[in-house]
């Protein structure tokens, strides 16, 4: 049978599961794979696994509990290996790697920050940055709205503008965060944001981290600011024993 990842710490962890059930239905009992001075939280994989809300939780509730006294590198929902013999072998094969990573992500945790920009907000904010933009926005209100090709010229100069300040606002978010982290890594992109970054944080940091959010939202208020967090830190773990269950799930680890 296949075997289900959550995640990977040392052997000498002192708050490994026992007990708990994990992913499927009804939950399958969770167990811990050893070699050498690692272990792998596991569990057997349930036919057809999907990410619906019992086992993201169920997942979730596993690493909450691993990790609640030690560091643990945490594999994304719905990881998947061939068996307990590719896990273990995995783990000797990449000891020291899975030991680096353990020391440099102990006591850190992950935050999530999106942005997208308010539309009205930085309409107004390009304009009063703009005098050419405000000029021509001028003139062709008093001509009754200008000719095509004057409208045309426009509307390529405010979206010139925007882009401009997408670009601007995007690198004065990562500049005010970073200081307040130990590393950021970009997520994937995708259109509507002009910010997808998740920073690694020191846990006695995040009081810190979140104030500083708070100085960006205020000091920048056409643009929106979505938090996500704590998080086990996904974004800073390298691909691991296991490959991804389905496409569905969401993004997985790839099997190297």
């Amino acid at each position: 049978m296949s075997t289900y990842v959550y995640g990977i710490t040392a052997k000498s962890h002192s708050a490994l599961p026992k007990g708990m059930g994990g992913v499927g239905d009804p939950p399958l009992p969770v167990r811990v794979l050893t070699a050498g001075d690692l272990a792998a939280v596991v569990s057997d994989a349930p036919e057809g696994l999907r990410p619906k809300r019992k086992d993201l939780l169920a997942h979730q509730n596993v690493l909450a509990e691993a990790g609640a006294a030690g560091a643990v590198l945490p594999m994304r929902f719905g990881s998947v290996a061939p068996d307990d013999d590719t896990v273990t072998s995995v783990l000797t094969e990449r000891a020291d790697h899975y030991k680096e990573r353990l020391q440099a992500l102990d006591g850190k945790v992950e935050y999530n920050v999106k942005a997208t920009h308010q539309e009205e907000a930085v309409l107004h904010r390009v304009m009063s940055e703009n005098p050419e933009i405000r000029a021509m926005t001028e003139a062709n209100r008093q001509s009754g709205g200008g000719s095509y090709e004057q409208r045309l010229r426009l509307g390529e100069m405010v979206v010139a503008a925007v882009k401009d300040r997408e670009t601007e606002d995007a690198a004065e978010v990562q500049s005010a965060l970073e200081p307040v982290a130990t590393a950021v890594n970009a997520g994937p992109e995708s259109t509507g944001w002009l910010v997808n970054l998740s920073f690694l944080v020191e846990r006695d940091a995040a009081e810190s981290f979140l104030a500083e959010v708070e100085q960006v939202r205020k000091g920048h208020p056409h643009i929106e600011l979505r938090v996500n967090g704590p998080l086990p830190p996904y974004s800073f773990v390298e691909p691991g024993p296991a490959e991804h269950a389905g496409s569905t799930a969401g993004p997985g680890i790839a099997q190297e």
